[in-house]
C-alpha cells in the first residue's frame, strides 16, 4: 500500500506541520510507503501554464512526479489550513496542475464537456483542515465550503467515494492537551483507514 501526503502551509512550527508529521509516522507504523511533500519547502509554482489546459501531460518534472505518486497511491492525504472558505493557493494550484487529464480524470474521446471518466476511483482521500472559525458560523453561515470543494468537487468529481475529513478548531486558542489529543485523533484514523 502507498499513500501520497501533501502540506500546505507556510509557518514551519503550525498545527499543520504536527499533523503531517503525525499522518507519516502513522503510515510508517502501518508500513505503507509515503510519499510526502510540503509544498511550501518544495518551492511548487501553483500556475498552471497553457501547455497544461488540455489533456496533455504536463512538461513540468515536479508536477509529473506528482501526479505519478497519485495514481500509485492507493491514500492521498491533504492538510491545510481554512483560507477564506478554501485551501491556500499553493495547494489550489497544486489541485489545478496534477488532479487533472490525463491523470485524475478525463473526458469522453472528443468531448470538451459533460460526465467526467473518473481517474481516481478505488481510492481513499483523508483531509485536514484547521481553523479559527467556530462550527455553528462556518456550517450555518459559510455552508462549510471546504466540505463541499473536497468531497464533491474534487473527490466525487475524479470517482473517488471513500472519503474522510476532519477539522481542528479554534487553533489559536488550543491547548498543548488539545492539540494533543487532536494529534490522537489523526493517528486513530491513520490507523484505522490504513486497515480498511
Amino acid at each position: 500500500m502507498k499513500a501520497s501526503v501533501v502540506l500546505a502551509h507556510p509557518y514551519h512550527g503550525s498545527f499543520n506541520h504536527a499533523i503531517y508529521k503525525q499522518i507519516m509516522d502513522s503510515l510508517t507504523v502501518a508500513g505503507i510507503k509515503i510519499f510526502a511533500h510540503d509544498l511550501y519547502v518544495e518551492g511548487f509554482n501553483p500556475v498552471m501554464t497553457v501547455g497544461e489546459l488540455g489533456k496533455e501531460p504536463s512538461e513540468d518534472l515536479l508536477v509529473q512526479q506528482y501526479a505519478d505518486e497519485m495514481m500509485q497511491s492507493d491514500l492521498l492525504f491533504f492538510v491545510h489550513p481554512n483560507w477564506w472558505g478554501q485551501p491556500p493557493a499553493i495547494l489550489k494550484g497544486w489541485v489545478d496542475r496534477v488532479v487533472r487529464p490525463p491523470y485524475a480524470y478525463d473526458l469522453p474521446e472528443g468531448a470538451l464537456s459533460g460526465l467526467p471518466v473518473p481517474g481516481l476511483d478505488g481510492k481513499y482521500a483523508v483531509v485536514y483542515n484547521t481553523s479559527n472559525t467556530e462550527e455553528e458560523r462556518e456550517v450555518g453561515y459559510f455552508g462549510d465550503p471546504l466540505e463541499n470543494i473536497w468531497k464533491q468537487c474534487i473527490c466525487g468529481f475524479c470517482g473517488i467515494e471513500k472519503f474522510h475529513r476532519r477539522m481542528f478548531r479554534i487553533v489559536s486558542e488550543s491547548s498543548e492537551t488539545e492539540r494533543n489529543d487532536w494529534l490522537s485523533l489523526v493517528d486513530e484514523d491513520v490507523k484505522r483507514i490504513a486497515g480498511e
